[in-house]
């Protein structure tokens, strides 16, 4: 074990947390969690949305792609940035992890170089982004074939895989584009690609593996079943498959190449990768079974350990180990959320608006919140459908789209933002009671995520969901949970709860539910989900029909 005694020299390790746009490094002190130094690094491409570096060819509509380039830079820039803001000595790092959006999946050689170096041409050579939904119709054939044939593991997604995971995108890959599928040897996720990066080995953690690609109970979907899909797709377990390390395990050691990308020393501690929102739960000290946290950002990812196995309809997955060792971690999640507020002020929002933001010294989100605190609840007289980025749970459906009724001329602005983040808050309310109804108790909110700073949404939410809610200690949940697992693996603690326990913070019950607020959102909540069951289930298709018409027109 590492000496991290109070009477020792002080030790630091380094979390990166990859996100959307950017990556994020984080150095923290081991004894005792504090945050000594950060640096962002901006993905200098972005989203791939719309052509391919270098080209001006369209990419079909719902693709959402990544640069591999992007994550090294991240490296290479935020993580020395962060020691020299921290102040501190390299030589005093011990260890480095990371965590990643998933399901991010790129396909690689056997050595891991990413196919869109080799073909920078090929569409489906580059890495597919959480938010790549252009693979809903492999996602619905897996789902359908896996209840025709009654396949077990189905049941552990809540009935239906994503198509943002790993099989859906690995089997569209073959069917549109046999040649860049016959040179992937690796189907890999982002998480574990830049762990290999890092250390030089490959590695698969036991998070992504059980959440995006369907490793239950030991195994792997069947090569019978496979091949029902598709008889090239047979062995595609091949291109995943690979001992898999336990979350806080230590893949490696830092190479003398990503030394030098880094500027930390070679041989310190590298540990197993993992996804953004499961390593926030230690670091916001919420990993006890019943409480629930809420990762909220671009899209809001809800996780919870669990005492017992059960299946919740719409889950993106439970998985033995999924969090923290010796509990069933569970995962919900909204496709959108801080996008979708987002999109409002970017393409809805009139100039007049933008410029009495600016008068006030105040962001568009932080003047609309204001405008529209100021409502009773049900004022506006609006009801949304939050599905501007599909629906993740409980419908895991990402070809729905956003609803907006009740709107009229006298309609404004704040009406429909306050609307918006109604919709949001509805949306978690369903994914909780889906938990309860099915024997999941979820006894505590723990919220986490850049939107924590709108304290107007936040008292919204604890309105709607009627229950106090948590605040992480921590502007940076998912570096400071990287920063926890990397002094794991680096031995200063036995496991990841006694590294949480210490290097962790919370603040509990930081916002309560108003009587009368909740009463009067439960109303409005019944009608939600006569939408949501109206426009999701099947009772009235038009979205759906809506964009087969959309998708044909762009063809």
């Amino acid at each position: 074990m590492t000496d991290v005694s109070a009477n020792s020299a002080p030790k630091y390790v380094i979390g990166v947390d990859y996100g959307t746009l950017s990556g994020r490094a984080l150095v923290v002190r081991v004894q005792d969690g504090a945050e000594v130094g950060t640096a962002v690094h901006p993905y200098r491409h972005a989203v791939i949305e719309r052509t391919l570096p270098g080209d001006d060819k369209p990419l079909p509509p719902d693709w959402a792609l990544q640069h591999p380039a992007d994550w090294i830079d991240v490296l290479k820039n935020a993580v020395p940035a962060a020691v020299e803001a921290a102040g501190v000595d390299a030589s005093d790092v011990i260890g480095i992890a990371t965590d990643f959006t998933a399901c991010t999946v790129l396909p690689t050689t056997a050595d891991g170089t990413p196919l869109s170096e080799l073909h920078p041409e090929r569409p489906h050579a580059w890495p597919k982004l959480w938010k790549h939904h252009a693979a809903q119709g492999q996602a619905d054939r897996i789902n359908a074939l896996a209840h025709e044939r009654g396949e077990p593991w189905i049941n552990r997604y809540g009935g239906k895989i994503s198509s943002e995971w790993e099989f859906a995108k690995g089997l569209q890959v073959l069917e549109e584009d046999p040649e860049t599928y016959a040179e992937t040897e690796r189907w890999i996720e982002a998480a574990d690609w830049i762990v290999w990066q890092l250390a030089g080995v490959e590695t698969r953690n036991r998070c992504t593996a059980g959440y995006k690609g369907i490793y239950q109970d030991g195994s792997w979907p069947s090569e019978d079943y496979l091949e029902a899909l598709n008889p090239e797709f047979k062995h595609f377990v091949a291109k995943i498959e690979h001992p898999l390390s336990a979350l806080g395990d230590r893949a490696g050691s830092l190479t003398a190449q990503a030394a030098e990308w880094t500027g930390l020393p070679a041989g310190i501690a590298v540990a197993v990768g993992n996804v953004d929102a499961h390593v926030t739960a230690p670091a916001a000290q919420s990993i006890a079974p019943g409480q629930m946290v809420a990762i909220m950002g671009t899209s809001t990812c809800h996780v919870m350990n669990g005492a017992v196995l059960a299946e919740v309809p719409g889950m993106c997955g439970v998985v033995d180990g999924g969090i923290v060792a010796g509990l069933h971690g569970y995962e919900a999640g909204q496709s959108g959320v801080g996008d979708i507020f987002g999109w409002f002020v970017d393409t809805q929002l009139p100039p007049s608006y933008h410029e009495a933001a600016a008068e006030n010294g105040q962001d568009p989100h932080e003047y609309l919140s204001e405008l529209a605190s100021k409502q009773a609840v049900g004022a506006h007289g609006l009801l949304a459908l939050d599905w501007h980025n599909g629906n993740r749970s409980i419908l895991v459906d990402h070809e729905l789209s956003g609803v907006l009724v009740g709107a009229t001329l006298a309609t404004e602005p704040e009406d429909i933002y306050r609307a918006l983040v109604e919709a949001t808050a509805f949306g978690t309310r369903t994914i909780i009671d889906a938990f309860e109804t099915s024997g999941v108790p979820v006894d505590e909110l723990v919220a986490a995520g850049g939107l924590l700073k709108n304290t107007f949404l936040m008292q919204v939410y604890a309105d709607i969901t009627n229950r106090p809610i948590s605040v992480i200690g921590s502007e940076q949940g998912p570096a400071l949970g990287s920063a926890i697992h990397a002094a794991v693996a680096a031995g200063a603690y036995p496991d990841v709860p006694a590294a949480a326990d210490v290097m962790g913070r919370v603040e509990r019950a930081v916002y309560r539910p108003d009587e009368s607020r909740a009463k009067a959102y439960d109303a409005l909540y019944a009608e939600y989900r006569t939408l949501h069951d109206y426009f999701g289930t099947g009772t009235n298709d038009v979205l759906h029909r809506l964009r087969r018409i959309r998708n044909e027109a762009r063809r």
